[in-house]
């Protein structure tokens, strides 16, 4: 893993590229709410030969805040320069969760530098489906960022799959955290609040693949059949796990994008 710190019109990132083959573009990948760029790399090194780039979202892991709340929008422009400054005239975006709405905004603004899009575990934004009320109350704090014994009691709950049946996940998941800061985790539900893609979904023209876990509290899986009906050129794959199978199962979800981003 190469990481540095680069700058972006007014704002600093924490950059991770994973080297990989140069004869195809590589995948851009935004995380979750509240994760910084360790959880992703057991992933990113299941990438294989895929060069693969995923950045700390300001006010999380080693990205300082910002001076303002932002919008989908601007991380989208921010996203748009650093591909630039790293020298790519085309990428392949993913988007877990929060950063799926972050993926689904990036290939509406930027359709000439967006090849395909994979959108995991996310929805459609404020017109959704949303999870179980006790399950969201939970994911407003960034608390199990912070309180590895409470993100013990809520991680089963909250996240389904695997982290019903093998506690010692939550461990491992605890250990590779670094987290959001009160207010960058507040900015992201900012960013968020009232965003949909809804209106939108069907001028997207990137070959899209929508995955989700079919035991998800965060997203039911019925966002990804929306997302699926609604974006043109758009299939779906169902995986046997819950909300965060890009991390408990990397090497399966590794080989599903890989095989997408291979097509022709």
């Amino acid at each position: 893993m190469n990481a540095r710190m680069m700058r972006v019109f007014d704002q600093d990132l924490w950059v991770v590229t994973k080297p990989g083959a140069k004869n195809r573009p590589p995948l851009l990948l935004f995380n979750g709410i509240g994760a910084n760029v360790e959880l992703a790399e057991p992933f990113m090194r299941a990438m294989g030969d895929v060069e693969t780039i995923i950045f700390d979202i300001p006010g999380v892991g080693r990205s300082p805040l910002p001076a303002l709340p932002y919008r989908p929008s601007t991380v989208a422009r921010w996203t748009a320069a650093l591909t630039r400054q790293l020298g790519y005239d085309k990428v392949d975006v993913a988007g877990v969760s929060w950063g799926g709405a972050i993926a689904q905004q990036f290939a509406h603004q930027n359709r000439g530098l967006c090849r395909r899009l994979i959108l995991a575990a996310t929805a459609a934004g404020g017109l959704m489906v949303p999870g179980k009320p006790s399950v969201l109350l939970k994911m407003a704090s960034p608390r199990r960022y912070m309180d590895p014994d409470y993100l013990h009691s809520i991680a089963a709950e909250i996240y389904g799959g695997n982290f019903r049946l093998d506690p010692s996940l939550v461990k491992v998941h605890a250990e590779n955290m670094k987290g959001a800061s009160n207010l960058g985790y507040l900015y992201q539900l900012l960013a968020v609040a009232g965003w949909t893609s809804i209106f939108w979904l069907r001028t997207l023209k990137q070959p899209t693949l929508v995955v989700m876990g079919h035991d998800d509290p965060i997203v039911p899986l019925v966002n990804g059949r929306i997302l699926t009906r609604m974006i043109p050129d758009a299939r779906l794959e169902v995986m046997n796990c819950g909300h965060l199978f890009i991390v408990t199962l990397p090497h399966e979800t590794a080989a599903i994008f890989r095989h997408f981003i291979a097509e022709d």
